[in-house]
């Protein structure tokens, strides 16, 4: 690992406005997930690392939705993902000035649709990042700011410092099994009902001003540190 691209690209990170980062080791997360073929959907072998960003949503967005999605959170959580799409591709045309492979992997850009798939797992890699845990709502938990985040990865071979993987829990919070209106989320994040949640959403996709199957239910109901 060299300090000074560790210490370059921290500083270009905050620069961009990113509210969490963190770097996930691959290799770690082939060998610890049970499937590593539904945490990446293409070829990854040539990248050891993962650059994990993530930036907070608007509280008073969430705030509005009750129990569905509303054209408010759609145009934001477009804007989000742009936002980070934007931030990845800058780092990766940074570490690619530097030398290194890199690839900016979208934040929501889905190529399979049953199951639902994304090219890689955000919230596993932000997870191996130490940005937080799988919730009961199979979503990334970050310890202060909830759910209430959106994720962008950057695959590299870049030889940057990797994070220690998120080793906490949901406790005895079951904010988002309450609310949840699909009747989707368990007490473990194992018992999630994928299958459930995107019947929902194909309902939501044909709201008026929505067109995407977006929720956004849990995420509001999962406020972290910074909300209580």
């Amino acid at each position: 690992m060299t300090s000074s691209l560790q210490e370059s690209l921290g500083a270009r990170i905050k620069a961009l406005g990113v509210t969490a980062w963190g770097v996930a080791d691959l290799d770690f997360v082939r060998g610890a997930v049970p499937n590593p073929a539904a945490v990446f959907t293409l070829p990854v072998a040539r990248y050891k690392r993962a650059v994990v960003m993530g930036v907070r949503l608007a509280d008073d967005v969430l705030e509005a939705i009750e129990d569905r999605p509303t054209p408010l959170y759609f145009h934001h959580y477009r804007q989000a993902n742009f936002f980070l799409d934007r931030a990845a591709f800058d780092i990766a045309l940074m570490l690619q000035k530097e030398g290194y492979a890199a690839l900016a992997v979208p934040a929501s850009q889905v190529i399979s649709k049953d199951p639902m798939r994304g090219l890689v797992c955000h919230r596993t890699l932000g997870w191996a990042a130490g940005l937080g845990w799988r919730g009961r709502s199979n979503l990334l938990v970050n310890p202060v700011y909830g759910a209430r985040m959106r994720y962008v990865s950057v695959l590299t071979d870049a030889p940057i410092e990797a994070g220690k993987p998120g080793d906490s829990d949901c406790g005895d919070c079951t904010a988002c099994v309450t609310a949840c209106p699909a009747g989707a989320i368990r007490n473990s994040p194992d018992e999630f009902d994928l299958k459930a949640c995107k019947a929902e959403l194909d309902e939501f996709v044909h709201l008026p001003f929505i067109g995407q199957h977006i929720c956004g239910v849990c995420v509001k109901a999962c406020r972290g540190k910074a909300r209580e």
